[in-house]
Parts: structure tokens; C-alpha cells; sequence
């Protein structure tokens, strides 16, 4: 994992964005479709000098006007602001909100009702490093079948990158792994024993696909979008999803995933051995 995540950061927003979204021409001999440094530092009021050093890691603690600036010029969201801001924050060494504390495994009885009321809609409760706490009967049969709920302790991450069958199931695999790395890397990182012994599980077991996520993705995984998945009995599947995070001391998420066309539904109705319609495409 980079310990440059800040400098990792600004400078994949920088070439995320192009020079027409911040009303700049946009030249024909450009080697990069996104922002130079030197247009980013206008922008932001800025030296070049200083944007690279922060890029490069050898500034990591900006002022806030400055962070603000440079958010700005980003065209920042406001998930991306907190990010910016935490990972400033996580430059200061030998301090973890989460300190040393091992994975919340302990399911509260409110979201176990929660997840009762969201049958028959796929659910799943995840914890940081991603292990499967609970879910709904609708979650056990839509990826029961695919192997990733097999053993004593299933863990999505692990099973997205070391089982074969993830291949297969996941169509659009490569971005599904990206988005795992996301996760993983969003909050403590290795600062977390735990979690850094399983980022270097992963990175034994799978080499470069997970080592190379490891150093070139920010931890800012999306909150919602479509997953492709190819269920044995119901065929291809287009899944939206929802990420929902509970209150800190829970250090949790909750997974929801919805049909995303009429034929998912219908297939997902199929599975659940409901009436047609009863799950709706959103």
C-alpha cells in the first residue's frame, strides 16, 4: 500500500479531470486527457514547485486553504473533501481512530431487524475487512451458488481475488476487484494490524493484481452503481446497488442490491419463488 495516498490522490483527480470542465482549451498535442500540473496550480493559486512536492510526498500536510483550493479546483464531491481531508490527517504518524481493535463481528439486533424488513432484496452486512456478517435469505440465494458464501468466515475481498469461481461469475471482474481494493483502503489501511495482515494475505496469494491495486487506487470506493453477475440457474443479472454506512462505532456497511432492468427482476422474482413483480427494476 502507498504511504503516498495523498499525492496518490491529487494526482488521479488531476488527470480525471479534463480541461473543458474547468473552461480551459483543450490542445490538440496534450499527452494526457486530464490536467496538467502547471493548470492545476493556476487554478488552485498554487506554485507548480508546491503541487509537486505534494504529489510527490514530500509535503503532506497542506493548510486547509489550500486544501480547499485545490478541492475547488478538483471539482471535488463532497465524499472526495472528507477523503482529501482525512488523508491529510493520516500523514501525521502513530495515530489510528481505530487503533489496534480487531474487526467488529458483533451483529446489533436492530440491524439484524433491518435486515429482515429487506427480504426478499439481496442484503449484506460487511465489516472492514469485508467479512460477511449476516445477510438476507434473498443475498444467500443470489450468491450462495457462486461459492463466495462457502466456509466458516466468508470475506467478499477474498473471494473476489483468490476464488476462481469469481472469475466467472463476475463479468466485469477487473472493475469489481478495483472497487474491493477501494474498500479495503478506506479508513486505518495498514495502520490496522488486521487489516494489514490481510493486505498481505492477498498480496502473497495474488501477486500483482492485488499488489498493483494496492498502490494505484485511492481508498474511495463508489457508494452505489450496477454489478454484472452470472447466477448458474438465473443467467446474467444487472444489479444496482447501495451502500449504506452504519455509525462509526459500528464500523460496518450494509450492501442492498435492487434489479436494475425488468429482466433482473424477473429472474430474481423467479429464484425467490415470488409472484412477478414483486421485486421492481429501479
Amino acid at each position: 500500500m502507498s504511504d503516498n495516498e495523498l499525492g496518490l490522490f491529487l494526482r488521479l483527480r488531476r488527470e480525471a479531470v479534463t480541461p473543458a470542465e474547468v473552461g480551459l482549451p483543450t490542445g490538440a498535442r496534450r499527452r494526457t486527457p486530464g490536467l496538467r500540473r502547471a493548470e492545476l496550480a493556476t487554478l488552485a493559486g498554487v506554485s507548480v514547485e508546491y503541487l509537486t512536492r505534494l504529489e510527490q510526498g514530500r509535503d503532506r500536510r497542506p493548510s486547509p486553504p489550500v486544501l480547499s483550493a485545490l478541492a475547488d479546483a478538483l471539482r471535488l464531491t463532497a465524499a472526495e473533501r472528507v477523503h482529501l481531508y482525512r488523508l491529510t490527517k493520516g500523514a501525521d504518524p502513530g495515530f489510528s481512530c481505530t487503533g489496534a481493535s480487531g474487526p467488529n463481528r458483533v451483529v446489533r439486533p436492530t440491524v439484524q431487524a433491518l435486515l429482515d424488513r429487506l427480504e426478499p432484496s439481496p442484503a449484506v452486512l460487511l465489516n472492514r475487512l469485508s467479512e460477511v456478517l449476516a445477510c438476507t435469505d434473498g443475498y444467500r440465494r443470489l450468491v450462495g451458488p457462486i461459492g463466495l458464501l462457502d466456509g466458516a468466515r466468508p470475506n467478499l475481498a477474498r473471494f473476489v481475488f483468490t476464488d476462481l469461481r469469481a472469475r466467472t461469475a463476475y463479468p466485469d471482474w477487473v472493475r469489481v476487484a478495483d472497487e474491493q481494493v477501494a474498500a479495503l483502503k478506506q479508513g486505518p489501511g495498514r495502520s490496522n494490524p488486521h487489516m494489514g495482515g490481510l493486505m498481505d494475505e492477498l498480496t502473497v496469494s495474488c501477486g500483482a493484481e492485488f499488489a498493483d491495486r494496492l498502490e494505484s487506487l485511492p481508498g474511495l470506493p463508489k457508494a452505489s452503481g450496477i454489478t454484472l453477475l452470472v447466477h448458474p440457474e438465473a443467467g446474467e443479472l444487472r444489479l444496482a446497488y447501495e451502500t449504506l454506512d452504519l455509525p462509526t462505532d459500528d464500523d460496518q456497511r450494509l450492501l442492498v442490491h435492487l434489479p436494475a432492468d425488468e429482466a433482473t427482476a424477473a429472474a430474481l422474482d423467479r429464484l425467490t419463488g415470488l409472484r412477478p413483480g414483486a421485486l421492481r427494476a429501479v
